[in-house]
Order: C-alpha cells, then structure tokens, then sequence
C-alpha cells in the first residue's frame, strides 16, 4: 500500500512538470536560504560557548557613574586577579589577559603576529585543546611559549616544534613548550596564535599594578558550587578599599561578573547595563529564515489548491471506492514529502555550491560536515517536517471534497472576495514589502553616515606603526621620507586618527566645576604638522609645532566640542589640567570623527609630544602612483628597521571598516529580500498559469464579444495588484515600527521618509504586473476557437 501510494505521488509529480518545477525551485531555494542563515545562527549561538567549563566561566567588568551616567567597561586592573582568588573561596581560579603584537623571528622568518600575555590559570580556565606539551608546565617560565599548530607551521614549516626557540622583538629567546590546536573562529581568542607568560610582561616593565589602571581583562573560573549570583554581590566592591587614596571617590566603582554565554551576543552597554548587541541580528536573520521557507511553503500550498479542480474527479472516484479520509491525507502528504526531498536534495546542492562565497560574505568560516551524523539528521528532519508542513493544509483541503458535488460537476474551487490562498498570497508579500523597505532604510542609514563629513583628508593618507628602534631613529626616517618626495607631510602621534585610543576624565580649567571632572574627553597627541598630513582645518590660533616651539610639549589645541563643553568664549592660552600636568591651549581645530560615523563627535584634547607616540601618520605624494610611493617608503623603512616588515594602513580602509557590520547586514538583507521576491513572483507566476487556464473559456467568450487583448490583461492582473495593495497596507506599519527601533541606536540617523514607502509599492507592483503579464498576454492572445474547445 504504502509503494503505491507513493508511485501515485511520483507519477503525479512527472504529469505536471511544470507544477513540480515551480514547486521545487521555490522549495530548495528557501531551503537554502533558511539552512545557510540556520548555519550562521548555530554558529553564532555557539561562540564562547564549547569551552568545557562555559557554565562556569566569566570576565570581570567595571561599572561606575561618570557624567552622572552609569558605564561599564571590560578592562580591570592588574592585580584584581590574584586578589579574588586569594580573598574569595568561590573562585576557584582567574587569570589575566592581555593582547600584543610583537616581533616573533625563527629560521631567518620574522613575523609580526597578534598573541597574548596570560597567567598559567588561562590555559586551566578555556581548557584550548593541546596539540602536544604538558598543559601545567608550558607557562611555568619566563622564558616559555606556547604556540599555535598555523603559526609552528609559517616559522618551521612544521608542527613538531617543542624545544625550539623563538626569538620575541629581537632579543629573547623563548622556548616552545606548547602547541595548540588551531583556536575555533567562534571564540574571542580566534586571533591569538601564541600565549606569553604574564610575568614575563611585568619583567619586560610593560605592567602596570596601579589599581586605577585598567588596561587588562581578568577572567575568572567559579567553584562547580558556587551561585553566580550570590558572587556578584559578594565581590561587588572588591576594588573600592584599594581605590581609597587613588581615586577622589572610589563609592560608585563596582565590579560584576559576564558569563561567557553572554560575551559575544549581549555586549551593547545600556544605562550601565550589558543589553542584546548582536543577538538582535541574530533573532532578525531568525525570523527571515523562518518567513522565507514559510513564503516557501505557502507557494506549495497556494499551487496545490489552485490545481484542486484537477484532482477533484480523482478524489470523488476514491472516496466512492471506499477510500478512507486518512488515506487520501496521507497519500496527498506523500506526495508534499516527496517533493520536499527533491527539493532537499537540490538546496544542499545550493548550500555546498555557495558556502565559500557566504563565508565571504559574513567573514567568518562556517563548514558543516554534510556526510556526518550529525548534520544529516537534522537535515533530515528539516526536509520532512517541511514537506510535512507544506503538504497538511493542501491534503485535508483535498481530501475534504465531496463526492456527489464533484461526479455531478458542481463543485468549483469558487473565486470568493477573500479565499485562504488569497490571504497567503497576502502574507508573502506583506513580508517581501517589509523586507523592501527594511533594506531600503538600512542602505540610506549607512549612506547617511558615509556622506558625513569626517573632518579630516582620508586621500593618500596612510598610518604605521613604529616598532623596533623606529622611535628612536625617527628624525632621520622623518627627514628621509620628505626628502625623497614620497611623502609630503609627516606626523607623529599617539595613534591612527581614524580610532579612539583612550579615554580621559578628571580634567580641568579656569571656570570649572568638580561636575566637571566627570566630562568625558578622548586624548590625542602629535608633534608637528598635524593638520597638514592629516587635512584637519584650524579654526583659531595656531597648530602645535615641536620645532618651532620648543616648549609645545605641552601645548594643546581643542576640537569645536571641546570648547563647548568648557563653556570657553576665547580659548586661547587658556591653562587646562589633566594628567598631572598643565597644558596650553595654543589653537582650535574643527570637529573631526574619532570613532563610529553614527555617534556624536567627542571633544578631543590634542596634546604636544609629553607621552611617548608610537605611531606615524604620512600623505603621500599625489603627483606619484600610490604603488611608487608605497614601494619607496618600504625601502626606507627597512633600511632603517631591516627585520621588522613595514606594515601599513590605508585611512579610508581604516575608516570605511567602521561601516562593516551595517554593510554586511545590508547585504544579508538585500540577498534574502531578493530570494523572497523570487520566490514570492516564482509562485505568483504559478498561481496567474493557473488562473488563466480556470479561465479559459471565459476569455474566449470575452474576445469573442470583442474584449481587447489590453483589456484581458487588466482583469487577470488587477485581482494580483489588490492583493499586493493590502499586503502593502499592512506591512507599512510594521516596517515603520520596526526601522524606527533599529534607527533608535543611532546617534547620527536618518528620518524615515514618505518616499522609501512610495518607492517598495511602485516596485513591489512592477514585479507583480511583470510576473503575472507573461501569462495573462498568453492567455490573452490564445484563438477563441481553441479556447471554447476546451473540456
């Protein structure tokens, strides 16, 4: 029984070709699409997550009022580590963490790589699994490394590395205790390839144990009985007693614990609290995915209904041979299954085909095992309940026909005002018009932001940094790169101007206030000819000049925000404190953007040459090619750094990288809102065939009459272009309300505008019109003669 009724369904699928296309297409390519986002999601649900001590893992943040605004910050002091597993029972362990990029050289091989500075506890804490060494030793010494099997391989060649040495920034010798497996892309260490012992950074004098200092993370391990709660508060104000004396008033500083389930999905500061982030993208894609393969589904439902007609006489001669109700659910069910498998088949064809260029597309490395267990199982039961899903409503819908009605000929599938398969037709659009102008809104947002004047020249400006004994040698490097007409301006700062360093509080003027000391301002230091190389306009004054003015080490010059949170009428020369010492306000420059283009612009206190300055910026000769001028500047820098690599960066790179995560859910968006569509049209054009061929008889009697083909076409399409004006009513709010909560995170946003609206109906219509035309000009053109012959 059950073989035949499957080869029922099988022969079924092969009479009606062109229904089985339709069905399948939209079929795999919402499977598709739902399966590649699902992917994405497990494996954004999974990042931090596979340590075998996740439950019990957390990092330590800081929380305090600034500005009358509760903060928190993920950057702890040093020696809070070694305090809470001393003082708190509850921490079974915690260690200390600290990312670095430094100069590693073996084999005549010098690369500079990211890595880290760790206490032993941290191999303890994440447990990273060793590809050889002795997990308790290979942190033991000073003098120790761990490394990672990728990075073994591009200074050896090999991973049967133990023993050898590595020479650290061209003067240690480390040896290689460890190897560990390559680090998953779902973890928030994936960039590190090697461990340094934390003592070795308080030896190299690059620690600092000031308990106001926070500049490292601190990760803590809780006993398997402890109440992560009951911690929180217990250790809440573990840093206050050793703030006393350091900070004014050390009663608002707290520290709580983050769980590592929580690091990469719920990271937005809100109000002094950790709030959703990313998991807000991630519940989106959710609900695309779930709304594609339903407007998926709803195309099989659609189709099969529309065909009732078709299998009404086959219904009516099976019930009256004693078919069962059930029988016929399941045979018609059979039928969904089936096509749900072809149509499987066919998308994990699209999936393996288009993984590499997703993994492009969301920078990350997703590679699901497709011959495994563990994935076929689930892909398995995701193809059923899919069919299962797709075919119930069509089954019972035909197997409720009755009998008498259907051998008389009385039973029509009539056309009501409002029909089930009408109103889903409704619900594909509805979601196909949100999406229309969801991505319409995202694009404007991140144009908006792009159009936003900077304030500074990002043409041919490029940064570095100065490693090895660059610092020292930078006057003659200075000299060399002007001279040789690469470059034509030079400064040197405390870094890029495209990225905000640091933070600084506690500062003060002539007028102001101990409410004032809570102001936030971001520091930046420079030397000479600032405005120059960068392209920042001076307003008032002049611009700090090391050579010049000897005594411009400390001197200062304020960005337009700045001088409006002093409440300053004429700055200069004004006497401001911070630091630990007094600076002199020498000249005013105009807004520029430090960090993100949707956020206010931060008042900036650009400071002389009192700190050390790591980092140069250069303008390169626009009268050259950029590839002439870059070639010059290598040969410059490696002669005067010959075993480091000369390392730069692009400002307009480093600044069109800020727009990344907005542009990538523009483009998810704008793909799955064209899959949609395609999909949505892909059904619309069955539904119209079949409309058409309902009827047939009436369009001959029409032409017949003397009906134009103009006219055909219009009563066969106006009925579509209802619908998608009331999916178009419908989805209008939701789109609104839903674009105006996301817009809300914005400081710097657009307004939502009538147009964005207009724009999706006269585009969602056009589709339509264009989908359902082909089959209506068909139909129209069709001989009467022929079209009345019709039984």
């Amino acid at each position: 029984m059950l073989q035949n009724y499957f080869k029922i369904a099988w022969r079924n699928l092969a009479r009606e070709k062109g229904y089985a296309f339709i069905n399948i297409a939209g079929l795999a390519i919402g499977m598709a699409a739902a399966m590649l986002i699902f992917l994405w999601i497990q494996n954004e649900l999974a990042f931090d997550r596979f340590y075998p001590k996740t439950k019990r893992l957390f990092q330590v943040y800081n929380r305090d009022i600034i500005g009358d605004k509760p903060q928190v910050w993920g950057a702890t002091p040093a020696p809070l580590a070694p305090a809470l597993i001393q003082d708190y029972p509850e921490v079974e362990d915690a260690a200390r963490y600290r990312s670095t990029n430094l100069l590693l050289a073996a084999n005549d091989k010098f690369l500079n790589i990211e890595g880290c500075f760790a206490d032993p506890g941290f191999l303890n804490l994440f447990d990273l699994p060793l590809h050889a060494g002795n997990r308790d030793k290979a942190l033991a010494e000073n003098s120790n490394i761990i490394i990672t099997r990728s990075l073994a391989e591009k200074l050896f060649g090999t991973t049967d590395v133990l023993g050898k040495t590595i020479r650290i920034e061209r003067k240690d010798n480390l040896m290689i205790t460890a190897v560990l497996d390559n680090i998953p892309s779902n973890s928030s260490f994936k960039a590190i390839e090697y461990i340094l012992p934390w003592n070795y950074s308080v030896a190299l004098g690059w620690t600092n144990d000031n308990w106001n200092n926070n500049n490292y993370y601190t990760y803590v391990l809780l006993d398997q009985k402890a109440n992560a709660a009951a911690v929180n508060d217990k250790i809440k104000h573990a840093t206050v007693s050793h703030l006393k004396g350091i900070m004014k008033d050390p009663s608002h500083r707290e520290i709580f614990l983050n769980p590592a389930d929580k690091w990469h999905l719920y990271s937005k500061e809100e109000n002094g609290q950790l709030v959703d982030g990313r998991i807000v993208t991630v519940r989106l894609f959710g609900i695309i995915a779930a709304f594609i393969l339903l407007i998926a589904c709803v195309n099989f439902i659609n189709l099969s209904t529309a065909r009732s007609d078709k299998r009404a006489k086959e219904v009516g001669i099976r019930k009256v041979a004693g078919a069962p109700k059930l029988t016929l659910v399941f045979q018609f069910i059979s039928e969904s299954v089936i096509l749900s498998f072809l149509a499987g088949i066919v998308a994990f064809a699209i999936v393996w085909a288009f993984i590499p260029s997703f993994n492009t597309l969301i920078n990350t490395q997703l590679s699901p095992d497709f011959t495994s267990f563990s994935f076929l199982l689930p892909a398995f039961a995701f193809v059923l309940l899919t069919g299962i899903f797709a075919g119930s409503y069509p089954a019972f819908f035909l197997a409720n026909f009755q009998p008498l009605k259907v051998m008389k000929g009385t039973y029509k599938s009539a056309r009501n005002s409002f029909s089930p398969r009408k109103g889903l037709v409704v619900l594909q659009f509805t979601f196909a018009i949100i999406l229309i102008i969801s991505t319409l809104i995202i694009k404007q947002q991140i144009s908006h932001a792009q159009n936003r004047n900077s304030g500074y020249d990002k043409n041919n400006l490029i940064f570095s940094y100065l490693q090895g004994n660059l610092s020292e040698h930078y006057a003659p490097l200075q000299q060399e790169l002007l001279e040789s007409g690469a470059v034509s301006s030079i400064s040197k700062s405390i870094g890029p101007i495209t990225q905000m360093n640091t933070r600084q509080w506690g500062v003060s003027w002539p007028g102001s206030t101990q409410k004032d000391k809570d102001q936030e301002f971001v520091p930046f230091g420079t030397d000479i000819d600032f405005l120059k190389t960068n392209g920042v306009k001076l307003v008032a004054g002049r611009e700090i000049d090391i050579r010049k003015y000897p005594s411009d080490s400390l001197a200062l010059m304020l960005n337009e925000s700045a001088v409006k949170a002093m409440r300053l009428n004429d700055p200069i020369g004004v006497k401001v404190k911070f630091s630990g010492k007094e600076w002199n306000v020498v000249g005013v420059v105009k807004d520029f953007i430090f960090a993100s283009p949707y956020d206010k612009v931060n008042p900036v206190l650009v400071y002389g040459p009192a700190r050390d300055l790591p980092w140069t910026s250069m303008r390169l000769n626009p009268a050259k090619t950029t590839a002439k001028n870059l070639e010059i500047v290598h040969t410059i820098f490696k002669k005067h750094n010959p075993e480091y690599p000369f390392e730069y960066t692009f400002a307009d790179e480093s600044y069109q990288a800020k727009f990344a995560e907005e542009q990538r859910t523009s483009k998810l968006t704008g793909i799955f809102t064209g899959l949609t569509i395609f999909i949505s049209c892909l059904g619309l054009f069955g539904l119209a065939a079949f409309s058409a061929q309902q009827r047939t008889k009436e369009i001959g009697v029409r032409k017949v009459l003397g009906a134009s083909v103009a006219s055909i076409i219009q009563m066969l399409s106006t009925e579509f272009v209802k619908l998608v004006l009331i999916a178009f009513f419908v989805a209008l709010p939701i789109a609104w309300y839903a674009m105006d909560q996301w817009l809300k995170d914005y400081n710097y946003r657009i307004l939502i505008e009538w147009h964005v609206f207009a724009i999706t109906l006269l585009l969602t219509i056009m589709l339509v019109l264009v989908t359902v035309t082909f089959q209506a000009i068909n139909a129209a053109l069709m001989n009467p003669v022929k079209s009345l012959k019709v039984d």
